[in-house]
């Protein structure tokens, strides 16, 4: 079942869970329309096609379970600026959001998934550049103290998003492990603009490297993915299912 929103989200459908009132996860796709990403070395991969074809079957896999609601930020080739994917999140609720990407590296031995969580401070210099190419980075995660209440809350807010959003990085990897090929070391943190706007526990994920040509075939395989996206998805409903404690 799908459900139709409001003219202020037009084109964003919420595909329902079996019960009601389930937790919902908000999947973005990420570039599309005029970006399309990176591009691969050997089979000429579109990052947006296939960041797409895998929130679709991630969206997919999740309908069938049940357990959760699901709207994907972009359902086509469209342009979506990171404020907009944000703010998709923010209006329905979302009670967890997960960008997909694909890398792209100098070095063509670079590679394996990463996953990406909200901070303030880069865990190194690869994340950083990373999250300034996503988009300017803007006001820190935190706010700056002024000693008011609302400050307060609003910092208290901030740690609880880096805290969630770690969390679940942790877990997917978790899943992850043994069943995706993974970069060394593949939880890093930055001050990603769309995840510090989505008001919910956020993370990037990096499916793996489009200029390494290995990687690129995984990910163009529906075997590989199958398991990428089965990982995915019971990380979600692990996540999800803890946050309604």
């Amino acid at each position: 079942m799908t459900v139709d929103l409001p003219a202020t989200l037009a084109g964003v459908r919420v595909t329902e869970a079996r019960t009601p009132g389930r937790p919902l996860v908000v999947i973005d796709p990420g570039h599309g329309g005029r970006d399309p990403g990176a591009t691969g070395v050997a089979a000429g991969t579109r990052e947006k096609e296939l960041t797409l074809l895998v929130a679709r079957e991630l969206r997919d896999e999740l309908a069938r379970r049940g357990r959760v609601r699901v709207a994907l930020t972009r359902e086509g080739d469209a342009s979506l600026e990171l404020d907009r994917r944000a703010d998709i999140a923010r209006r329905l609720g979302a009670d967890l959001f997960i960008s997909l990407h694909a890398d792209s590296a100098k070095d063509p031995q670079a590679r394996g998934a990463t996953v990406y969580s909200l901070s303030d401070v880069a865990s190194d210099a690869d994340a950083a550049r990373l999250a300034a190419a996503q988009g300017a980075p803007g006001a820190s995660v935190s706010s700056v103290a002024d000693g008011s209440v609302r400050t307060l809350l609003a910092d208290l807010a901030a740690r609880d998003a880096m805290t969630g959003s770690a969390d679940f990085a942790v877990r997917l990897l978790d899943r992850a492990t043994g069943r995706v090929e993974l970069r060394p070391e593949p939880h890093r943190f930055a001050a990603f603009r769309v995840l510090r706007r989505t008001e919910a526990p956020a993370v990037l994920f990096e499916m793996g490297y489009l200029s390494n040509a290995m990687d690129e075939a995984m990910l163009r395989d529906p075997g590989t993915r199958g398991r990428m996206v089965a990982a995915l998805a019971q990380a979600v409903e692990t996540e999800l299912a803890l946050a309604r404690r």
